[in-house]
């Protein structure tokens, strides 16, 4: 490609939302191309959590990127809440009549995607940089990017933003027309990656006086753990045998249960918030994903509420494709929102009861453990945390 050139739909971000696009859109007939700023060994690297939830799963499954992912991730019945030195299992699969949670990480969809894309004939353009949009609220939108060292240009019908939560799509959008909504946590997370064998066979999210701890899996040899820190902290200040001994202590149980151990090969540390934006569209520029929300990792949210956004998004194009049908196209955020704010609720719910502040007083420990016992003793409070976590049906 050279010069100008012309396509149907034109997509900024190759992570998840912006590839599964592209790959829905291809499967409807409908042409696209993906620009990308980072190398494709650098978007297939980036090492990050997955919790899939059963419709996020069963759209990978239908539209023939599953493969790999029944081959390889690991399917669990439910995961273990764990506070005053007891595990309670919420048996999500029982609660929900058959759904799991699927943990696959996100750069694993990735690399499934990518795939599929290349070897559909994909235009997919990695390593592109100065990348721009223009006329937005015209009929002929258009991406413009550097490649290789020459200008091109690409005349789209639509545009769709998928460039994560520092986002030029969205920042693109001119001052006034969005409303953000945001709220800052006072901790984060800081992540580890174990050579190890799995510690439990679901995940394990407790609560404890000292802050949040979580371990997850993501291979027979690799394991993913977490716990509460200061967001401003630094890595530095945490050497191996500080982790293990407050993992130790955050994760402590009256059976003896610890940890499997082992080295330790990446340390990070994660800010959490919440956010949305709204409206997700803006003339023919749609945004999907981290680009227009991003929610605390506590609740599994991220990846599955960027897949329900291009889900509708995808069949909005399909139907004025097909029947030239404006209809999903106009209501493509208000259907989109829908869904988030649900899984915001979700999400800040999980934080607010699993985490401690520092602004916590005794009586807000007190209504957390109260809250811990009722969601571990009452079915209903089981069933709702259960079919939230698994994922609420689709709208269709």
């Amino acid at each position: 490609m050279t010069g100008t050139a012309r396509t149907q739909v034109g997509i900024v971000g190759a992570g998840p939302a912006g590839l599964l696009l592209s790959h829905l859109l291809h499967l409807a007939g409908i042409e696209s191309i993906v620009v990308e700023s980072r190398m494709r060994e650098d978007v297939e690297g980036t090492i990050r959590a997955g919790v899939l939830e059963q419709g996020t799963v069963d759209m990978l499954t239908e539209t023939g990127v599953g493969e790999r992912l029944h081959r390889e991730a690991f399917f669990h019945r439910g995961v273990y809440l764990r506070f005053n030195g007891e595990t309670h299992h919420i048996d999500m699969q029982e609660l929900t009549g058959g759904k799991r949670v699927t943990v696959y990480a996100q750069h694993e969809v990735i690399k499934d995607l990518v795939k599929a894309r290349l070897a559909a004939g994909g235009d997919v353009r990695f390593g592109v940089s100065d990348v721009k949009l223009e006329a937005m609220d015209s009929q002929r939108p258009a991406i413009s990017f550097a490649e290789g060292g020459a200008a091109r240009r690409v005349e789209c019908d639509f545009i769709a933003g998928c460039d994560g939560s520092h986002s030029m799509s969205r920042h693109s959008i001119p001052a006034g027309v969005l409303t953000r909504h945001e709220r800052i946590y006072p901790f984060g997370w800081f992540g580890i990656l174990v050579e190890a064998p799995p510690s439990s066979d679901e995940l394990i999210y407790a609560a404890h006086d000292r802050g949040f701890a979580l371990v997850s899996t993501r291979s027979p040899t690799l394991q993913r753990m977490y716990l509460q820190c200061d967001p401003n902290d630094s890595v530095a200040h945490w050497s191996d045998d500080r982790i293990w001994a407050e993992l130790r202590k955050r994760l402590e149980a009256k059976d003896g249960w610890l940890p499997k151990e082992g080295p330790i090969t990446q340390k990070v540390i994660v800010g959490m918030r919440s956010v949305v934006v709204e409206p997700m569209r803006h003339g023919r520029l749609f945004l999907a994903g981290d680009a227009a929300h991003v929610v605390p990792p506590t609740g599994a949210k991220g990846l599955n509420l960027a897949a329900a956004d291009v889900r509708v998004l995808a069949r909005a194009l399909d139907a004025f494709y097909r029947k030239r049908d404006e209809a999903r196209l106009a209501r493509y955020s208000d259907d989109c929102l829908r869904r988030i704010w649900k899984g915001q609720r979700f999400s800040w719910w999980m934080t607010t009861m699993m985490h401690r502040a520092e602004s916590d007083t005794s009586f807000d420990r007190k209504r957390q453990l109260a809250e811990l016992d009722y969601v571990t003793t009452s079915r209903a409070a089981m069933t709702s945390l259960a079919e939230n976590y698994v994922g609420l049906p689709f709208d269709d």
